[in-house]
C-alpha cells in the first residue's frame, strides 16, 4: 500500500515508521524540514509513567477531569492502556529520559495531574529529544521525505481519498496514494500571542473541510497560561509550577487560589484566565516566582528555558519573570474513532490535527506527546483493515447564521495576517460573548469572500486560516455555555454533561 504521512512531528513520524514497519510504502511529506513543528518545541514531557499508587487508570481520571467531562472515555482508555508500549518504544529507539540519581527514569508532576507521572529529556527538551530520535530512525529507514512541501487539498474520488495536492519550490502537483495520514498539527496561527512555530496554519484540518470530513471541538483552543512576552512569546512550562514555583500578582499574593483550591496547578484554562483577569485588574503583568528551587536546580532541571530567560535579560533564580496566556493547542479537529480513521475513507488523522476525543474541553498536560505516539501507531496498524462505517451520532452541523448577520461589519477592516490574529485573540480567545464572536464571524467571512486566489504558500496558509478560523468561529456560537478552554462571558457555566459518544465504529 501506498501511503502519504503529512507532517513531520512525533504523530506523523511514528505513524510513518510503523507503517514502513509493516511493509507499506511510505512517503512523508513535510511543509519545512524534517522533524519540524510543535513537537521539537515540547518542554514539559510525556505523561504516562507510572510510580507507587499510581496507574492508568487514575491517569485517565485526571484525563476526564481536566476535560470538563467532554471526553469519549473508550479513546481515554486506548491513551492510557496503550502508553506504556509507545513509551517502552521510545526508550527502544533511543530517547534518552532523565533517570534519577539510582539509575530509576525520573517522573514529574503539572498541574491536573495527582501523581508525578511525566518522563522529560534534557530537564525541559522533551520533544527535542523525541524529534531527534524519530527523525534518524525515518532517515536510516530510507523512508521518503518531501521537504520543503506544502499540502493544498485532499484528492477525493468517488467517496475516497486517492492522495493529496502540494506546492513545492511554486510548482503544483499531485502525490497519489491509497491512504492519507494527516499529522499536519493544530493552527496556533490564528492568534496574535502563540507558543507555536510559524508553520502551524491549519493546513491539514483546512484541507479536511474543504474535503467534507467531519471535524468538532475547534472551538476548544488551549491558552497555555505561562509564556514569557516578547517577539516571539516564549513558553514557560508548566512543569516550573509542577516542581514548586508559585504566580503572584503586583503585591506578591498567590492570587490562583482565588479561582481555584488547586492554586497554580488547577488545569490549565482555570490558571490562564486567572492570569488575564489579575494582569488586567492591576494593568501590569503577572509573576511567575521560580527563586525558591535555587539557581543551580532550575539550570539543571530547565537547561533551555534558564538560557533563553537569561538572554531576555531576566535572573530567574533571583526575581519573578513577568508571564502571559498564549495560544498553546487547539483540542478539536478532524474527527476520527480510535485507530485515526476519519469519516472518509482513506483518509486518517493523529496528533494535533485529530480530534480524538481524548482531550475533551482542555487538554491535560503532557498527553499530547503521548497521544501522537499512541494514535500515530494505531493508524498504522490500522492500514491494511476494513474501514468502519460511520455510525448515525456525527457531529451536529453548527446552527445556520442569518444571513443579515452576516453582513460584513462597517467599515470591513482590510485584510493582513496580523489583523486576524488580532480580531481571534480579542473575540475568540481567553474569554467571549456572543455579540464578539458574531462580529469575528462576519469580518472573518468578509474577508474570506475578498480574497484573491492563492498564489503562494503563505497565501494558502492565510486561505487555510481564514477557513478554520470561521469553522471554529461558528463552534463557538453553536455553544452558548461555558466549559473548559470555551468560556462565554454572557453565559453561566455549563452543567455537568455526559462524555461524548464515539464518533465512528471502532471494532
Amino acid at each position: 500500500m501506498n501511503v502519504v504521512v503529512v507532517g513531520s512531528g512525533i504523530a506523523g513520524l511514528t505513524a510513518a515508521l510503523h507503517a514502513h514497519e509493516a511493509g507499506h510504502t511510505v512517503t512523508v511529506v513535510t511543509k519545512g524540514g524534517l522533524g519540524g513543528g510543535c513537537t521539537p518545541l515540547a518542554q514539559g514531557g510525556v505523561a504516562g509513567s507510572y510510580g507507587p499508587g499510581d496507574s492508568a487508570d487514575a491517569h485517565a481520571a485526571d484525563t476526564i477531569r481536566a476535560a470538563g467531562g467532554l471526553c469519549d472515555p473508550a479513546a481515554v482508555d486506548t491513551l492510557v492502556a496503550d502508553g506504556a508500549a509507545r513509551i517502552a518504544e521510545l526508550l527502544a529507539r533511543g530517547v534518552a529520559f532523565d533517570r534519577t540519581p539510582g539509575g530509576a527514569l525520573a517522573r514529574g508532576r503539572e498541574a491536573a495531574h495527582t501523581h508525578a507521572r511525566i518522563l522529560h529529556a534534557g530537564g525541559d527538551a522533551t520533544g527535542a529529544a523525541i524529534s531527534g530520535v524519530l527523525c534518524a530512525a525515518v532517515r536510516r529507514a530510507h523512508v521518503a521525505v518531501c521537504e520543503g512541501t506544502m499540502l493544498l487539498d485532499l484528492v477525493v474520488e468517488e467517496g475516497r481519498v486517492r492522495g493529496i495536492t502540494v506546492v513545492r519550490e511554486g510548482d503544483t502537483t499531485e502525490i497519489r496514494a491509497d491512504a492519507v495520514i494527516l499529522a499536519t498539527g493544530g493552527a496556533g496561527q490564528l492568534y496574535a500571542h502563540t507558543t507555536n512555530p510559524p508553520e502551524a496554519t491549519g493546513d491539514g484540518v483546512a484541507a479536511a473541510l474543504r474535503a467534507g470530513a467531519a471535524v468538532a471541538d475547534l472551538e476548544f483552543v488551549q491558552f497555555h497560561p505561562t509564556a514569557l512576552p516578547g517577539s516571539p512569546v516564549f513558553l514557560l512550562s508548566e512543569a516550573i509550577r509542577g516542581e514548586g514555583a508559585v504566580l503572584r500578582d503586583h503585591e506578591g499574593r498567590r492570587f490562583v487560589f482565588d479561582s481555584h483550591p488547586d492554586g497554580e496547578l488547577a488545569p490549565r484554562d482555570v490558571v490562564a484566565r486567572a492570569i488575564a483577569r489579575q494582569a488586567t485588574r492591576q494593568g501590569a503583568p503577572v509573576h511567575l516566582d521560580a527563586t525558591a528551587l535555587g539557581a543551580d536546580a532550575l539550570a539543571r532541571r530547565f537547561p533551555t528555558i534558564d538560557r533563553v530567560t537569561r538572554a531576555r535579560g531576566f535572573d530567574w533564580s533571583t526575581e519573578p519573570v513577568p508571564v502571559t496566556p498564549a495560544a498553546h493547542y487547539l483540542m478539536g479537529g478532524v474527527v476520527t474513532d480510535r485507530h485515526g480513521r476519519s469519516t472518509i475513507p482513506g483518509l486518517y488523522a493523529v496528533g494535533e490535527t485529530a480530534r480524538t476525543g481524548v482531550h475533551g474541553a482542555n487538554r491535560l498536560a503532557s498527553n499530547s506527546l503521548l497521544e501522537g505516539a499512541v494514535f500515530g501507531a494505531r493508524a498504522a496498524a490500522a492500514l491494511d483493515g476494513p474501514w468502519p462505517p460511520v455510525v448515525d451520532r456525527l457531529p451536529s452541523p453548527p446552527p445556520t447564521t442569518r444571513e443579515d448577520a452576516l453582513a460584513p461589519p462597517e467599515p470591513l477592516p482590510p485584510f493582513d495576517r496580523a489583523a486576524l490574529q488580532r480580531l481571534l485573540w480579542d473575540e475568540v480567545g481567553l474569554h467571549r460573548t456572543g455579540s464578539g464572536l458574531q462580529r469575528a464571524l462576519r469580518t472573518v467571512c468578509a474577508w474570506a469572500v475578498g480574497m484573491p486566489p492563492a498564489s503562494n504558500v503563505r497565501s494558502h496558509e492565510d486561505r487555510n486560516l481564514l477557513r478554520v478560523a470561521e469553522a471554529a468561529i461558528r463552534a463557538a456560537l453553536a455553544r452558548p455555555v461555558s466549559v473548559g478552554a470555551h468560556h462565554r462571558d454572557d453565559h453561566a457555566p455549563a452543567a455537568p454533561t455526559p462524555a461524548h459518544a464515539p464518533i465512528l465504529e471502532t471494532a
